[in-house]
């Protein structure tokens, strides 16, 4: 591995060993971990994986929370020449299966028991039993000790499988894998409520972690405590990859407790803190604010909703930041469009910024053609890091990529004279709550499914912790109640697509064309 800049994961991660060595790469608890410790360890899962069956092209599932585990296995898997397939770990049993099958992984790398739940026997009793697509299934022990499971490997197997493979086969593989091969499937739900998996190469993922870094500023200096779950692309690619390619330290935090993370900012030293404009509001409201100290922040990135001015200037003043950016960004290109650290507090808030990683960005009218600076329209991005495309899904692909290159978003916004982007609306239905995608086609298509509804519509209704939160309107029969329809959606859907309010109505209105006025609804709130 040379020790020019990488085109896949495997050979940054063989860089970084050779730039960083002694650097912090993983700091978990009592888990530190250098740049080159990671190289052995990341090989040693690859190997593990070898072992295993797992060969160049296969899918490797994942469903775990922030950990040094997910990144190991993450990396490993890649080191391997597979496919990183990230699920949620907020999704359902079912959800899981889904995403599972279709990628037709042939290995599941997934958390013991965390938060109350075991997700491996949820998926099993989704299936029916263990699923035959599976050449094996690693356990990670989150939450103490892992008692033997039939079928399985625990974590603490992987070295006795590695034992198998010599680290030079490893490293053939590793080095065999090419910038155009698939890196990882992302899976996110699509407006018709079938969850698409949107495929990216190693140059790509690189790619768009490198702009980011470049952004960001990243040094071996920093200390980036990930709060984004890995498994959404901005925890796993600008974070675990932008500090890969500059050698900042990823320091996993599995689940956002204010508390902790503000005793984790003073003690950690931590000094690049991303996330959804809700996180900084809670810690701004936070009591142990005052007797934190914070002035190790420098960064935050942040987005997925309207960015109050106000809130960024408290961001630098009560919070310590030295620089606030905001960024624009979709599973599908990831980051399009970023500020910059000389960008004042009004361009910050009030925009996503400008074109970044290698993007074009324009704004078009319903028939493709361009508008000029001002005019509201999709927002439609164009450049080397757009994804691939769906995975087994060509007609959504074509949908979504037109033949010019240009990627439909689905978002509404303008760009002004400076070209820095503003999103305004969305074309699409889709909310964010608590900075994750919600798309409530997926949401109605299962609360259909109730019986007693007629008919349903979910809208995003503002909310001051989360941003949004879904609110669906039924049209029922009379015996049904709204602690029904929460209790339907609560063991079908991942919390954050949970509606969190129900309104009955004797109808829902529609234009002269039957479709249902959605803005209605909204306005109704």
């Amino acid at each position: 591995m040379s020790g020019s800049e990488p085109l896949t994961i495997p050979a940054a991660v063989g860089v970084a060993a050779q730039r960083f060595p002694d650097s912090d790469a993983l700091l978990d608890g009592p888990v530190r971990i250098s740049f080159a410790q990671l190289l052995e360890r990341v090989r040693t899962v690859a190997r593990a994986l070898i072992a295993e069956g797992i060969r160049p092209g296969d899918r490797v599932a994942l469903c775990s929370p922030n950990t040094h585990h997910w990144v190991l296995a993450a990396l490993g898997a890649l080191y391997a020449g597979a496919t990183l397939v990230p699920v949620n770990t907020r999704f359902t049993g079912a959800e899981n299966l889904d995403v599972i099958r279709r990628s037709r992984a042939r290995a599941l790398v997934i958390a013991g028991e965390f938060l109350g739940v075991d997700r491996l026997a949820q998926l099993n009793a989704a299936n029916g039993g263990p699923l035959d697509q599976l050449r094996t299934t690693i356990r990670i022990p989150v939450e103490g000790e892992l008692e033997p499971v039939a079928g399985t490997r625990r974590w603490s197997d992987l070295d006795d499988l590695a034992a198998a493979v010599p680290e030079s086969q490893a490293d053939a593989v590793a080095a065999a894998v090419a910038p155009d091969d698939v890196s990882d499937i992302l899976f996110t739900s699509g407006t018709t409520g079938r969850s698409k998996g949107a495929m990216s190469a190693h140059r790509q993922a690189l790619g768009v972690a490198r702009a980011w870094a470049e952004h960001g500023e990243l040094t071996t200096a920093d200390r980036y405590l990930v709060i984004n779950p890995f498994f959404h692309s901005f925890g796993y690619k600008a974070g675990i990859l932008a500090c890969l390619l500059r050698g900042a330290a990823v320091l996993p935090q599995p689940t956002f407790d204010v508390a902790e993370v503000l005793r984790r900012v003073e003690e950690d030293r931590v000094t690049v803190l991303p996330g959804p404009p809700t996180i900084y509001q809670s810690m701004l409201d936070h009591p142990d604010r005052a007797h934190r100290d914070l002035s190790g922040l420098r960064l935050a990135v942040t987005g997925a909703a309207t960015v109050p001015v106000v809130l960024v200037e408290r961001m630098q003043r009560e919070l310590s930041f030295d620089t606030v950016l905001t960024a624009y960004g979709l599973t599908e290109a990831v980051v399009a469009t970023m500020c910059l650290p000389e960008d004042d507090d009004e361009t910050v808030a009030r925009t996503c910024g400008r074109a970044a990683a290698g993007f074009e960005v324009r704004i078009a009218g319903p028939d493709g053609t361009p508008k000029p600076a001002g005019e509201a329209g999709e927002v439609q991005v164009r450049g080397p890091n757009v994804m691939l495309g769906y995975l087994d899904d060509e007609a959504a692909t074509e949908q979504a990529i037109g033949p010019d290159g240009w990627l439909r978003t689905g978002d509404v916004g303008t760009l002004d004279e400076r070209g820095y982007l503003t999103i305004t609306d969305r074309l699409k239905d889709m909310y964010i709550c608590g900075g994750f995608n919600v798309y409530p086609a997926e949401v109605e298509q299962v609360l259909a499914r109730l019986d007693g509804v007629v008919e349903v519509a979910v809208v995003g209704v503002p909310d001051e912790r989360l941003g949004e939160v879904g609110k669906a309107f039924v049209v029922g029969s009379s015996e049904l109640s709204a602690e029904d329809v929460l209790a339907h959606c609560r063991d079908r859907l991942a919390n954050y697509k949970r509606p969190r309010q129900v309104e009955f109505r004797t109808d829902l209105p529609r234009n002269p064309s039957g479709k249902i006025l959605k803005r209605l609804l909204r306005d109704l709130r």
